[in-house]
């Protein structure tokens, strides 16, 4: 493949080495900012590659945990991004019973890179990117000591929509795109390291507490905050925090353009 996934470097030294980089220690970027646009942008890849493999939103959800959990304990300079991110997806589609063929993973990441291209040949390059994947899935296992099960916010996000649509007036809530502003807000957050950072039921209430705000819905006021009532542990700074992280990628996503 061409494009970052060109970098590929399928060896024959094991399977640590399956995702490292060509000349790492020339063309990489060891600026920490430098490192947070590139898992953006990855993120960003593996959420595109998802929808058009038709992945649903947890198992791209796990996908995105799994790099950035991985990324925690490696350094990026050591591994080649998009190779891991294609294992990522590879994992997640096990992890969460939508499995999604090696073949298929190559073939769209493929033509993310390169739009308007053939399909890849099965050859010689092919079977060895496909064992490269394969080879890195199992080093993703290794590095997380098979701890590959999360909790995700998508339930905790469900329930406080229905919790808050049953708040207000049904006719103003069909009016305003709070929900779909709240998912889409929730699917952003796995662009960044926030979404390992934060617990899930933190992440869900946020992002519901800035999507009411940005369109000035107002709930019903009571002895505590509508948010305090759905969550009981979480705090104002722990929202503030949750929100600046959020406005934080948005600020990168600016500058990833």
């Amino acid at each position: 493949m061409e494009g970052p996934s060109s970098r590929l470097n399928v060896v024959e030294a094991g399977p640590r080495k399956l995702a490292t980089r060509q000349g790492s220690g020339g063309d990489s970027d060891p600026d920490a900012a430098g490192d947070i646009k590139t898992h953006f942008r990855v993120c960003r890849f593996m959420m595109e590659t998802g929808v058009k493999l038709a992945m649903r939103s947890v198992p791209v959800a796990t996908a995105c945990v799994l790099y950035h959990r991985f990324f925690q304990q490696v350094s990026l300079q050591a591994y080649e991004p998009y190779l891991v991110a294609m294992s990522c997806l590879y994992l997640a589609g096990k992890i969460e019973e939508q499995h999604i063929r090696t073949r298929d993973i190559i073939n769209v990441s493929h033509r993310y890179f390169n739009s308007g291209r053939a399909p890849l040949e099965c050859d010689k390059d092919f079977w060895e990117l496909r064992d490269s994947v394969v080879q890195c899935e199992l080093l993703i296992l290794r590095q997380l000591n098979f701890y590959v099960c999360f909790e995700h916010p998508h339930k905790y996000l469900l329930h406080y929509l229905t919790s808050v649509g049953s708040m207000v007036n049904r006719h103003a809530w069909s009016r305003t795109p709070v929900a779909e502003t709240s998912w889409a807000l929730l699917r952003d957050c796995y662009h960044g390291v926030m979404c390992i950072r934060h617990t899930p039921q933190h992440i869900a209430i946020a992002t519901l507490y800035l999507a009411l705000n940005s369109y000035g819905v107002e709930l019903p006021v009571g002895e505590k905050e509508w948010w305090k009532v759905l969550c009981e542990d979480v705090t104002r700074s722990e929202l503030d925090a949750v929100i600046a992280d959020l406005l934080h990628l948005y600020d990168m996503e600016a500058k990833c353009v």
